[in-house]
């Protein structure tokens, strides 16, 4: 990397003495091919996984070469640690302590102080080891005033005033008076210091997103809030959970001491939310009961409060923090990793512990275990009758009683893999005597996933009351969870239970109300085991499954959707699953296809005839950014879930430099008609200016785009080294939707995007909030795309690799499953 001729550590015994000395090295800019400094910054910026480092002699085998070094020696690397986007970034709107965000101009965050309290904690852009303080850093803040119109700068501030702070310190300071009445925004950013040598210098973050806020020191101050029961305030070491998901808490609203004058208050109305339920509104004064807060998750809650004067003005929120008490286990899961395959092994272990253990029986030669196992690598899962050479679809597995009444209000809920869509395919049924209680299903007379249950156990002429999936056809050969509710309502009226379909998380249609559809429908009991694989159809078994079933669970309660939704993610330990199912590899191909390494049936990527190439010297798929490009068909996984692409590349400097400004290049996606569904990008917004983006786009039946959304990097991206630009679409992070034509009008979605250069997480703004169903189909390609209708945007440069994964994969898993990062750095 880097040489120099010295000597240091000589002593007396040689003329002139030369002490104990620190050598440094520096990059000779007379030697091109020295590269210490980038490469130690490469490291630095988390780009290069590990950095080793070796001290040695010009010529090893010359013993004069080397003198007696002492044992003390040592090696060093010093570096500035490079500033990361402050997180935390917000304001505390009156003398709480909880700071708030709220990202639109058009809904302010109402601040009842003239000097309201900013923060942001400081960050490193990379954590080099985990637990330790490092960095000398500070928090600078910015306020602007005006409107979407025009805005000014009226206030910055640096905190500490003096000193430094080490990554992860909450930085707190009061902006001073600003004016009553004005409109404001306000955002942070992380200053890095660094002085080595008698030198000094400063580094940068991105700022964070503005956080807007309007003064109006006469608007309700924070409302005063009690709980009735069953929820108990969290205190400072005591936070006991009461209650349960779904077990609805009893609260009453005062206005703030401030806001009563001689027993009276202008106060009119207050508006209340939890953390991940939409806000409701509700009349009152002095005082306001409220009976229905009701939690939809186990946990940590934080119930919102606002009140509204007379002046139909709305002041600053208030908090309560409570915890809710986890809900009932699962009554049966199966994870289906009991054995390998051609194990011999034919019982498969229920790992539930709330009642009776029901274990499970596989039964035929084409029931078995498969590598293909949802929770990644060394997992397995149920194998069925996905042969290519036996024809023989016989293959299933059942426990020997029922797993769950069927009366009484359930949830089950499985993760599919479907080979076959040619006719009707059985994930799970509880079957009867003569038909099943209910099938969770594939249906290729609709074309969807169906979950359905049957009016009466009848033999003949049996009634189905369907929950079908929104959308369809469901792509072959991915992994999809489903989940089904049958919704008892807790009493004996049948009148008013329902079903609902639920994929990957989200709700399909209206729960079904099952005696509006019939008044022959009965809740009934299933007296047969469950069955993993085919249903009791007319007495008859029928419609076994084609491929594999996964992480089978079932409940004797009907799960809220937040719960549904949370079951979706696979989480473990708190960290959510994920499985590798395409990976292609430049670095180990030749000829005209990369190859695909995965077990999954992910094809090769084809290279076109022109502009692209193999190139073994190098170890890539060399693209000309013209008209080069690989493709092979799609998708590999389902985009309506969570999923994570990652591609390493390396942009071609001259080749870009000759495209013109606005030029995007497409790393990788996958076409969905005249758009990608999903893509890397690289855009050229200015001369020698590149940057990444990951984006999503939906497309109507029409044709046209019905959503689209995006995340672009703070970084500008380099060109000449290898990258790694990573996607990941999170199908259940929650976010809030404000319409922009009504601010009051708020809506809770799911599906959010994240884009990582490195082990980096980019800043995402709010367009990165994607709720839309899509799913892409047809080509999946390699430096070109699909976008505006036409097909084009050929990059320049080179892929070593592209893999996609099911799952969004976490800040952590990216470092240690991409950029194989270990666990301490």
């Amino acid at each position: 990397m880097v040489d120099r001729y010295v000597s240091a550590g000589r002593g007396s015994l040689c003329s002139p003495d030369q002490p104990d000395a620190w050598i440094e090295f520096h990059d000779n800019p007379d030697e091109s091919n020295e590269n210490l400094t980038s490469t130690a910054r490469s490291f630095a910026d988390g780009k290069i996984s590990r950095l080793t480092l070796m001290l040695k002699a010009h010529d090893e085998d010359d013993p004069r070469a080397w003198k007696r070094f002492d044992d003390s020696a040592e090696l060093q690397v010093t570096f500035a640690y490079k500033p990361g986007t402050p997180t935390d970034v917000g304001l505390i709107p009156g003398d709480g302590k909880t700071a708030y965000c709220n990202k639109s101009s058009a809904d302010p965050l109402i601040v009842t102080r003239k000097d309201p309290m900013v923060q942001a904690r400081v960050q490193t852009q990379v954590e080099a080891h985990k637990g330790d303080e490092e960095g000398s850093l500070q928090a600078e803040y910015v306020v602007e005033r005006g409107d979407d119109a025009a805005w000014h700068q009226v206030w910055t501030g640096d905190m500490p005033d003096t000193g430094w702070h080490p990554d992860e310190t909450l930085e707190k300071m009061r902006t001073g008076d600003r004016a009553d009445g004005g409109l404001y925004r306000y955002k942070a950013r992380t200053q890095s210091h660094w002085s080595y040598s008698g030198k000094s210098g400063d580094l940068w973050s991105p700022y964070s997103s503005w956080c807007y806020f309007k003064i109006d020191s006469s608007a309700p101050k924070a409302p005063r809030i009690t709980a009735g029961s069953p929820y108990t305030e969290c205190g400072v070491d005591v936070c006991a959970g009461t209650g349960g998901p779904g077990v609805p808490g009893s609260f009453t609203f005062q206005p703030n001491t401030a806001d009563i004058t001689s027993g009276q208050t202008d106060v009119t109305a207050y508006e209340w939310k939890l953390l991940s339920t939409p806000a409701r509104q509700v009349t009152g004064g002095l005082k306001t009961d409220v009976k229905d807060v009701t939690p939809p998750l186990s946990g940590t809650q934080v119930l919102s409060v606002r009140a509204k004067d007379v002046h139909n003005r709305w002041g600053t929120p208030a908090e309560f923090t409570f915890k809710v008490a986890p809900a009932p286990g699962a009554v049966g899961r199966w994870h289906f990793d009991d054995a390998a395959p051609n194990s011999g092994v034919t019982v498969a272990k229920d790992s539930a512990t709330e009642g009776t253990r029901h274990d499970a029986t596989l039964y035929t030669s084409h029931a078995g275990w498969s590598t293909l196992g949802r929770r990644g690598e060394s997992d397995y899962s149920l194998y069925l009758n996905d042969s290519s050479t036996d024809n023989t679809r016989d293959g299933y597995a059942a426990t020997a009683a029922p797993a769950v009444n069927t009366k009484d209000s359930f949830t089950v809920s499985a993760w599919a893999y479907l080979t076959d869509a040619s006719q009707n395919r059985v994930v799970l049924s509880a079957p009867g005597t003569n038909a099943s209680a209910f099938t969770l299903y594939y249906s290729s007379t609709y074309k969807k996933w169906v979950f359905n249950r049957t009016a009466a156990d009848a033999k003949d002429n049996p009634v189905f009351l369907r929950s079908i999936a929104d959308t369809g056809p469901p792509p072959l050969n991915v992994w999809t969870h489903l989940a089904a509710v049958f919704d008892a309502k807790g009493d004996t009226d049948k009148t008013n239970d329902t079903i609902q379909l639920f994929v990957n998380g989200r709700p399909q249609g209206k729960p079904v109300v099952l005696n509006d559809l019939s008044t022959a429908y009965q809740p009934w009991t299933s007296s047969a085991g469950l069955q993993f694989g085919r249903s009791l159809n007319g007495g008859t078994w029928v419609d076994n499954f084609r491929g594999r079933l996964d992480e089978v669970s079932v409940w004797q309660y009907a799960l809220s959707p937040e719960q549904i939704a949370q079951e979706a993610e696979l989480t473990q330990d708190g960290v959510a699953a994920n499985e590798l199912v395409a990976d292609w590899d430049a670095t180990s191909s030749t000829g005209t296809q990369v190859k695909e390494l995965t077990p999954y049936p992910a094809p090769a990527l084809a290279l076109s005839s022109a502009g692209a190439v193999l190139d073994e010297d190098n170890n890539a798929l060399v693209l000309d950014g013209t008209s080069g490009y690989a493709s092979a068909s799609g998708p590999v996984t389902d985009e309506t879930g969570s999923f994570t692409v990652s591609a390493h590349v390396r942009l071609d400097a001259d080749k870009l430099a000759a495209k013109p400004v606005g030029y995007q290049a497409q790393v990788a996606g996958q076409a969905a008609g005249g758009e990608s569904s999903w893509a890397l990008w690289v855009v050229k917004p200015a001369d020698d200016t590149y940057q990444w983006k990951f984006t999503r786009t939906a497309v109507g039946s029409d044709g046209k785009i019905s959503q689209s959304a995006e995340v672009a990097a703070g970084d500008l991206a380099e060109v000449d080294t290898g990258v790694d630009v990573t996607g990941v679409f999170d199908a259940q992070e929650p976010w809030q939707w404000t319409d922009p034509a009504d601010s009051s009008k708020t809506e809770n979605r799911m599906g959010r995007l994240h884009l990582y250069v490195g082990g980096i997480e980019q800043p995402g703004e709010d367009n990165s909030g994607f709720s839309a169903v899509q799913q892409g189909s047809g080509a999946l390609s390699a430096g070109r795309g699909t976008a505006g209708g036409s097909t084009g945007y050929y990059l320049p440069g080179s892929l070593e690799s592209l893999r996609v994964w099911t799952g969004a994969l976490s800040a952590d898993q990216i470092r240690s499953q991409v950029l194989d990062t270990p666990d301490s750095a």
